[in-house]
């Protein structure tokens, strides 16, 4: 019980002291857990450092033991392989003695034939002698014939000069430049003169002048005073004095191409041809041309009497849009239908194609 009563009496002074302690602690504390952990990771990383090393070491031993025994394994093989080129060369060299041997005997003993190879060899340089004569005489054929070409050259060169000269021939009373008086016999260039004919220029074509007049264009006394080809008047000429037009535009409307009036372009019977035609198109598109009959055996002997409105084609009335009379053969005068296509009228046709006093156009 004292010592209870110690403790209690000592309570609030152990409290001071817990606080006051603590208080002093809590100055250092994060000063040193810095430094325990500056201290931590330290040794932490000197042990991770250390594996890493350890397993490095290991890595190298254990790359150095495979990539030495991958080494021996190709070195095995590399020579391996050359033992066996070496066996083959050697094979190789031996067959090919042998066989060299076996052939040599085998072609001196039943193929070789000295004398058909003498005769073989004979027929060969007779061979060769042949088509170098043959050669030989082809070369002088050639060059006798270059030969003659350039002889006919040459003689037909001094008969062209001969005729360009040829105004150095001798006369009766002048003697030439080769026939001198002074020599026993004139000289060769004369006797060739003499062979020779002078030598005359080709003479130009004379080319017949258009006449410039233009009477016979303006005077209309033919039917074709104008021409018809493209050759133009000349340029350099004075126009003539009066109320006339250009000659090209008198030509143009003179020989314009022909414009038919609309009576001589259209066919005149063009509604009929054009329903015989439309005809023609239906009819191709039939499937058969009989009638239609009922299948009763009553009425196989009858034809079909249509009613009133089947009859008829379906569709519009064609009158009062297309025609305005009716049309009934029976009454009909003659073997046509009444052309309803009026006739042109000369004033219009002749419009623009014809000349007043004055020269213009009407």
């Amino acid at each position: 019980m004292a010592t209870l009563a110690r403790l209690q009496a000592r309570s609030a002074s152990v409290a001071r002291q817990y606080y006051y302690r603590n208080s002093v602690v809590d100055v250092f504390r994060k000063k040193e857990n810095d430094a325990a952990v500056k201290i931590q990771s330290w040794f932490r990383g000197c042990r991770v450092r250390a594996y890493i090393r350890y397993l490095h070491r290991a890595a190298t031993v254990i790359q150095k033991r495979w990539r030495g025994y991958l080494g021996r394994q190709h070195y095995q093989l590399i020579v391996k392989l050359a033992y066996y080129t070496m066996k083959m060369n050697l094979y190789n060299a031996m067959a090919v003695r042998i066989q060299r041997r076996w052939r040599g005997y085998k072609i001196r003993k039943y193929c070789f034939n000295y004398y058909y190879l003498k005769a073989y060899l004979k027929a060969v340089s007779e061979t060769n002698e042949a088509v170098r004569e043959a050669l030989e005489e082809f070369a002088d054929m050639k060059e006798r014939e270059e030969r003659k070409a350039d002889l006919e050259k040459e003689e037909k060169k001094r008969d062209y000069q001969a005729r360009k000269t040829h105004y150095l021939l001798s006369t009766k009373q002048i003697p030439g430049v080769y026939n001198s008086p002074f020599r026993k016999e004139p000289d060769p260039r004369e006797l060739r003169l003499q062979k020779a004919k002078p030598l005359t220029h080709p003479r130009p074509k004379v080319t017949p002048k258009r006449s410039a007049s233009l009477r016979n264009w303006l005077e209309c006394t033919r039917a074709r005073s104008f021409p018809r080809s493209a050759v133009l008047p000349p340029i350099d000429r004075k126009p003539c004095q009066g109320p006339f037009r250009d000659i090209a535009e008198v030509l143009a409307q003179r020989y314009k191409p022909l414009e038919p009036t609309l009576r001589v372009a259209e066919p005149i019977d063009g509604p009929k041809e054009a329903r015989a035609e439309l005809q023609r198109q239906e009819w191709t598109r039939n499937v058969q041309d009989k009638l239609f009959l009922p299948f009763s055996s009553y009425h196989k002997s009858k034809k079909h009497i249509p009613a009133m409105h089947l009859s008829s084609k379906y569709g519009p009335d064609s009158y009062g849009s297309q025609h305005f009379r009716e049309k009934n053969p029976e009454r009909w005068i003659c073997d046509k239908d009444f052309q309803t296509v009026l006739p042109s009228f000369d004033l219009f046709s002749e419009y623009g194609k014809l000349y007043s006093k004055a020269g213009q156009i009407v």
